[in-house]
């Protein structure tokens, strides 16, 4: 549908709207080059590739302040659909004051204060005039794909320089090749300090998963996207297997991401990006899985992609697929979104699993000289383990033993603090430890909460534990039985509710185990992950709180059960765990709970 014409003035109006320092002004024309159709040498005719126009109307865009009012009201899910719908223009100005508003609701630290941007790159560089010798990039930084999107020098030399000053701010970042062409995108739309404050907000998030921050978890991402596309894409996959018989999908998904990042069109990758910037990583997944089935219908209609032009390379050929995609950022939008089955949580399960599943292919695979050695006392947790062991050694049993000495003492008793910390007693937490997830035992623990100095009540519970994540429940009860539960996400999730406004009744991952030290000892990590098959919502109960009760595992029975007094409890078998009850008489009174959490996570 033809819209109205524009004039030569017109035109040259329409192209100054986005206008940044850091953008070639050639490519400024470029991008806008696909909207227009020249009628003739002395007007312009507008085509838009995103929506239809009707005769002198133009589609009703909302507006940076209802979106904002939105934000400021809660209402997330609202803002989800406006983002999803409404198909700004790419030299729309509205992103150089959205983009940093979706990003901001993700900050966490307190790097947004004035000044804070330029103080640390005084302190990376010295002074805040920008050099003109090129800027060394820091290890996580993929060289192969620093994706400029015709910046300037200039413009690549300041995204140079948000990089490495994120990653001095931020030393955890060991692997991270989306990083930059993400901040080279960002720089298309407002300054440099606004940039690198949007980048901390995605890369500090706590509740969504934006960019991936070690090889680990690139890998996991990838292989998560394939696992997913195994189900959601199945003809693709099956006629990819069937023209390269010997093809590794594996190779192929390696670089989904590229099929998105270096493939697409910038105007398809700049409304994308505002989808992603509300929604997390999970936009990604969507949009990789319409182009694959998109690539699978244009190999069997287009000689281009016939089987004999592809199947030395599928890889590659996804990605020059990606440069002529025949739908408009609109479409290709609205069938990623249309894409059923494909919930956070869902998204959530497969990711965790697969790295569960590459953590212990890791141990297995470190070699027999390791697995040998293993047998002796060096599967003991590591020196800077046992010092944080040491500082849980006040937990439980060994607190209750120092509490009844202190009882001792002061009736005049005999003392039994020579007894504290018994070899024992370290062993019960030394076992402990090597159940954590390995990335976990590299932090020191901290309590959090004990019904000993801060009370039995769930309000208190909720107040010192609910925004850390994870946490480490462990229940003495007054018959000595101890035991408890890694507890994978923030008990603060009670209250996040779901894309319908409803707040879901239960909420974790498939990180979270139960445990028990006393009598037995014995870990139950979740069934899911031995197993391939989808085993139902009952084997996805992992977490839930309200005011009343906390419970822990569910399906057929609750693994834990603890009432609002934080007195009595109940155990049973459940499905999520598949654990017998943790104590032989199924009802508990709890004598000491504490839960620790995690310093620097």
């Amino acid at each position: 549908m033809v819209g109205k014409v524009l004039g030569i003035r017109d035109l040259e109006q329409f192209s100054s709207r986005r206008s940044s320092i850091y953008v070639d002004p050639e490519c400024e024309k470029f991008f806008e080059l696909p909207l227009f159709i020249a009628a003739s040498s002395n007007d312009i005719t507008t085509k838009c590739q995103c929506w239809q126009f009707s005769p002198g109307k133009e589609p009703a865009l909302r507006s940076f302040t209802e979106i904002q009012q939105q934000l400021q009201q809660g209402k997330k899910r609202e803002v989800k659909n406006i983002l999803r719908e409404n198909s700004w223009p790419i030299n729309s100005p509205i992103r150089s004051q959205l983009w940093p508003l979706l990003c901001g609701q993700h900050l966490t630290k307190q790097n947004t204060l004035d000044g804070f941007y330029w103080e640390m790159v005084h302190q990376v560089f010295g002074t805040t005039e920008l050099s003109e010798k090129p800027i060394m990039l820091p290890a996580f930084v993929d060289a192969t794909h620093c994706l400029p999107y015709h910046l300037t020098s200039t413009g690549r030399a300041v995204a140079d320089r948000i990089v490495n000053v994120l990653g001095y701010d931020c030393p955890d970042i060991t692997y991270s090749p989306v990083l930059y062409p993400i901040t080279s995108i960002l720089l298309h739309f407002m300054s440099e300090e606004e940039a690198y404050i949007c980048l901390a907000g995605l890369v500090g998030s706590k509740e969504k998963v934006f960019i991936n921050q070690t090889k680990l978890l690139h890998e996991v991402t990838w292989k998560t996207v394939m696992q997913i596309a195994k189900k959601h894409t199945k003809s693709a996959i099956s006629y990819f297997q069937r023209i390269c018989p010997g093809l590794k999908l594996e190779r192929v998904f390696m670089d989904w991401c590229w099929w998105i990042l270096a493939g697409l069109p910038f105007q398809h990758l700049v409304r994308i990006m505002d989808c992603y910037f509300h929604e997390g990583i999970k936009v990604l997944y969507r949009v990789a899985l319409v182009i694959l089935n998109l690539f699978h219908k244009e190999c069997q209609s287009n000689n281009e992609w016939s089987p004999d032009n592809i199947k030395n390379d599928i890889g590659n050929a996804m990605i020059k697929f990606c440069k002529k995609i025949p739908v408009s950022p609109a479409k290709l939008l609205h069938a990623a979104f249309s894409i059923r089955g494909l919930s956070s949580q869902y998204i959530s399960r497969i990711f965790v699993k697969t790295e569960m599943l590459l953590k212990s292919r890791s141990v297995l695979n470190s070699g027999s000289k390791q697995l040998i050695k293993s047998r002796s006392s060096d599967n003991l947790p590591t020196s800077q383990s046992q010092v944080n062991i040491q500082m849980m050694s006040h937990t439980l049993t060994i607190r209750e033993m120092h509490s009844e000495s202190c009882r001792n003492l002061h009736f005049g008793l005999p003392g039994t603090t020579n007894f504290i910390k018994t070899w024992t007693d370290r062993q019960f937490l030394f076992t402990l430890w090597s159940w954590l997830p390995v990335r976990i035992t590299m932090y020191q623990p901290v309590l959090l909460y004990t019904t000993e100095e801060h009370g039995c009540s769930l309000t208190t519970f909720y107040v010192r534990v609910e925004q850390h994540e994870p946490t480490l429940l462990m229940i003495k009860t007054c018959n000595n039985e101890v035991f408890g539960a890694y507890c994978s996400s923030r008990w603060f999730e009670r209250n996040v509710k779901d894309d319908r406004g409803q707040r879901q009744a239960y909420f974790g991952t498939g990180e979270t185990f139960l445990f028990s030290l006393y009598p037995e000892r014995a870990k139950y990590p979740w069934v899911g992950i031995e197993n391939d098959k989808d085993l139902g919502h009952s084997s996805e109960l992992f977490m839930a709180a309200d005011s009343k009760m906390i419970t822990i595992g569910g399906g057929e029975g609750q693994a834990i059960w603890m009432d609002e007094n934080i007195r009595f409890g109940k155990t049973d078998s459940c499905k999520t765990f598949n654990n017998p009850p943790l104590c032989p008489s199924g009802d508990f009174e709890i004598r000491v709970l504490e839960v620790y959490g995690f310093v620097g996570i």
